[in-house]
């Protein structure tokens, strides 16, 4: 069984939880719980992976991404 590394950005919203794979466009999910928005990421990433692969498609090995917060003053 291979194994994929990816980044998954999960942020709070007023709905709840909203969650995406930078690494795969188009790649996202919502959730009420940061939990369910966590399962619902990993489900959408591993069926985006299975349809690249059953499109013949090569599965990109990414670098880590590094999450930074700034503040900027006004």
């Amino acid at each position: 069984m291979e194994k994929y590394k990816v980044s998954v950005i999960i942020e709070k919203d007023k709905d709840g939880y909203f969650a995406f794979c930078p690494e795969f466009p188009g790649c996202y999910t919502q959730g009420d719980s940061f939990e369910e928005a966590l399962e619902n990421i990993t489900d959408a990433v591993k069926l985006y992976i299975e349809d690249m692969i059953e499109n013949g498609e090569e599965i990109p090995k990414f670098e880590a991404i590094t999450l930074s917060q700034i503040e900027v003053a006004l």
